[in-house]
């Protein structure tokens, strides 16, 4: 599946996670096949140089803006500042099979991946045809 994202928030995103020498993370958020806004958060992870957690008061607030008629969170960015940009095996382990999005920064690129339902463990990543325009 082709999920769309403007050239300017991928760059935002990419420019988010070099600035930084921790992980970064924020908030995907519009609709299946597009993502049409982010937020930065806060990465209140114990260490944030090797994991990432959101932080859930933003995460709250974006559920609650949804609710309200704004756009709906349809997953998250973080990065792997020295590493690959594809789930990590703390990743697999903290995710949900919710569909959401998961849109990783590593070394000199960024990948998108769908969480679903995994046959032998609880989270099968899809790697998803990210489109920048």
């Amino acid at each position: 599946m082709r999920v769309e994202i403007s050239s300017i928030l991928l760059e935002q995103i990419v420019a988010l996670a070099a600035a930084e020498a921790h992980e970064v993370c924020g908030l995907l958020l519009g609709s299946d096949d597009r993502i049409a806004a982010i937020v930065p958060t806060a990465n209140v992870a114990a260490d944030p140089a090797r994991h990432f957690e959101l932080d859930p008061a933003a995460l709250i607030a974006a559920h609650r803006a949804a609710r309200a008629g704004g756009p709906k969170v349809i997953g998250h960015y973080h990065s792997h500042p020295s590493g690959v940009a594809a789930p990590s095996a703390t990743d697999a382990a903290c995710a949900a099979p919710d569909g959401n999005l998961w849109l990783i920064v590593g070394v000199g690129e960024a990948t998108l991946w769908r969480a679903g339902p995994g046959m032998a463990v609880n989270v099968h990543f899809t790697k998803m045809h990210l489109d920048s325009r």
